[in-house]
């Protein structure tokens, strides 16, 4: 494949942020929709929810297979435009069981990106945890635009308004790419390149074992935070902000600020030990979702801003242990494999938000996330170090 253009890599980065977007337009606007639907409470209709997310982590195996043994360009024109048609799609559902079935192919489309986007960006650069980062900032900012976009949209048009316009956009870009990405000569299974890192062979399993679990552990959390931190500060804030749009801006502004974590941990995984870091960063959760459980107010609101800034600052290291460690001609069906098992089984987190919150309240949510930052440190103290472990020559 010829170098990645300026245009080409913009476009994969605006495709991160528009994956996590839409993956959370439901629950923003799932209020909107239980009340249209005839539902009393938003807590029963989350769980029509959980097969995007289940889509989003089992479509990612047959996704990267296909990256790498058909080529990634031609997998993202169809994931932009894949994921623009099945937005407008699930505008027009009339109950929740066509929402859910709309959202399902929403959740197939979208799991195209992380497996074959992201090697896409980093093949061949010399400084692939900057430019995971910076992706990683991008992804986020969809998750910002997603809490504001939708917010406004349905204060302004409806519910059904914030899945259209993205997904205007979204094919938009599909054509734009199509236009702009450079030809791909050959397959990524077809021109082998080593890994950065070369591990005997015991290493890696442990390597593989770590990225998958903590992956798994760590998806949970960005799944129960993401899909829930709208409801927590609606209901923790009831008094002081009432407005959708306004607590749309509250989460917005969180989510752009701990964003910035991202690119910040992905400069420094090019320059410091990886898995110190990684445990320093998911060991620093532990007591900010302890104390957020117990929190109200602004000092919720605070508590959260730090919370989402150690969430997001974990998320580059599952990609980094995937471009150090693996060749580059099957990054795509590793990435792939990972992901079914971490997303698959993390899309829990959507169908347990409602039945845990509406049972338990937020204060149980919050502990239960502590737990499992928790676990994730426990099972990173168990990842070889670089500095300690033989290499592969």
């Amino acid at each position: 494949m010829s170098a990645m253009t300026r245009p080409a890599a913009l476009l994969l980065n605006v495709g991160h942020a528009l994956d996590h977007l839409f993956l959370l337009i439901f629950a923003a606007a799932v209020t909107s929709i239980a009340a249209e639907f005839g539902f009393e409470r938003w807590e029963d209709l989350m769980p029509y929810g959980v097969g995007a997310f289940l889509l989003f982590g089992l479509g990612s195996l047959p996704s990267g297979r296909l990256g790498d043994l058909w080529g990634r360009r031609a997998m993202m024109v169809v994931f932009f435009i894949g994921l623009g048609a099945a937005a407008l799609l699930t505008a027009c559902t009339a109950n929740a069981w066509q929402l859910a079935g709309s959202l399902m192919l929403l959740g197939a489309f979208a799991s195209i990106y992380h497996p074959v986007g992201i090697p896409m960006l980093v093949q061949g650069s010399k400084t692939p945890g900057a430019v995971i980062g910076v992706n990683g900032l991008a992804g986020n900012l969809g998750v910002a635009a997603a809490a504001l976009l939708t917010g406004f949209l349905i204060r302004e048009s409806g519910w059904r308004a914030a899945f259209i316009v993205p997904g205007l956009i979204s094919i938009g870009c599909g054509i734009a790419f199509a236009r702009l990405a450079p030809a791909e000569s050959e397959a990524p299974a077809k021109r082998p390149k080593t890994a950065a890192v070369r591990l005997p062979a015991a290493a890696l399993a442990r390597v593989f074992v770590v990225m998958t679990t903590a992956a798994v552990s760590g998806s949970m959390l960005f799944n129960f935070s993401t899909n829930g931190n709208e409801r927590l500060l609606a209901e923790r804030l009831q008094g002081s902000i009432n407005d959708p749009a306004q607590l749309g801006m509250l989460l917005a502004a969180v989510y752009s600020v701990a964003s910035l974590a991202q690119v910040v941990v992905g400069r420094l995984i090019d320059r410091l030990p990886l898995k110190r870091l990684y445990l320093c960063i998911v060991a620093c959760q532990v007591p900010l979702l302890a104390l957020s459980a117990y929190a109200t107010g602004w000092s919720l609101y605070t508590l959260l801003l730090a919370v989402m800034i150690f969430i997001f600052g974990a998320i580059p290291f599952t990609d980094a242990m995937v471009v150090r460690y693996v060749d580059d001609d099957m990054r795509s069906r590793v990435a792939g494999m990972r992901l079914s098992v971490s997303f698959g089984i993390s899309s829990l987190a959507v169908w347990l938000l409602g039945p845990v919150v509406k049972s338990g309240g937020f204060s149980t949510l919050l502990l239960l996330m502590a737990g499992i930052s928790l676990f994730t440190t426990t099972v990173v103290l168990w990842m070889p170090d670089e500095a300690t472990a033989p290499l592969v020559a």
